[in-house]
């Protein structure tokens, strides 16, 4: 921002910030990204931190919207209530989820599970008027035991990039073990529907981008290796995200539990 005032990417946010465009996509440096975002746009009031949000792929097709996958390493419970909260709205507006039921990543199902964040959030969460369904474990995920999951940053980005990594090295191996003889060329031309089907239910493009949920602005991250139909889809949520007025709806509903919590 210091050195590039003139780039593409602080141009296209301070755009946003004027009300020149509505939102902004980029694929380009994340940190570099969150940052324009967050001091240019500026923080939802009583959002304390911003999330970086993406949809992740589940075994039904839906997703699951991690929140935070990278943008806070260290948080508090309060903003594991608040990523909770945004979750949920942007679950129900814009995915269409009557009630979205919330879960908090944890190593453990039991109330009791986890370090001290964990523990302390649970409460939080359990006493919210959120859908809270408890802790859910890493491997949960994809079977779309919830709708929403929670989480510190840190924690959070292990869980994609172990989840991307894992799907990238089955479809590697996949395509290694039907190319290595004539049978299993022959096995393979035979499952290339199903195959298909299966490479686009956990393709990332298909669900866009992930938004940077809590700041004035619609922001949203796009995978560095976006291709074609994956920046469509980013432009597609971002749309949806505008029109149904997202951050008006999260800055009522976080001024209504700061209410609720000083009375």
């Amino acid at each position: 921002m210091r050195r590039k005032k003139d780039s593409s990417l602080v141009v296209a946010v301070t755009m946003v910030k004027n009300k020149e465009a509505d939102a902004v996509i980029s694929a380009g440096n994340t940190g570099a990204f969150m940052t324009s975002a967050l001091l240019i746009t500026g923080r939802i009031k009583g959002i304390e931190r911003p999330a970086l949000s993406p949809i992740v792929p589940t075994i039904n097709g839906s997703g699951v919207m991690v929140l935070d996958a990278g943008a806070n390493m260290d948080v508090g419970p309060k903003n594991l209530l608040q990523y909770g909260i945004m979750g949920s709205i942007y679950a129900n507006k814009v995915l269409n989820v009557q009630s979205p039921r919330i879960g908090l990543l944890n190593v453990g199902t039991e109330a009791g599970k986890g370090n001290d964040l964990t523990k302390e959030a649970f409460p939080l969460l359990q006493q919210s008027s959120l859908n809270f369904v408890g802790n859910v474990e890493a491997r949960e995920v994809t079977q779309h035991v919830c709708d929403v999951v929670v989480c510190d940053g840190f924690a959070g980005n292990i869980l994609l990039k172990t989840m991307e990594g894992m799907a990238q090295a089955i479809f590697n191996v996949m395509k290694e073990e039907f190319t290595r003889n004539i049978p299993s060329k022959a096995g393979a031309m035979m499952l290339k529907p199903a195959l298909k089907r299966i490479k686009l239910q956990m393709d990332y493009a298909e669900y866009g981008g992930a938004l940077l949920m809590g700041v004035q602005g619609t922001c949203i991250k796009a995978h560095g290796s976006s291709n074609a139909r994956a920046i469509r889809n980013a432009v597609l949520q971002a749309k949806k995200f505008v029109e149904k007025d997202v951050n008006a709806l999260i800055a009522q509903e976080i001024q209504g539990e700061s209410g609720e919590q000083h009375a």
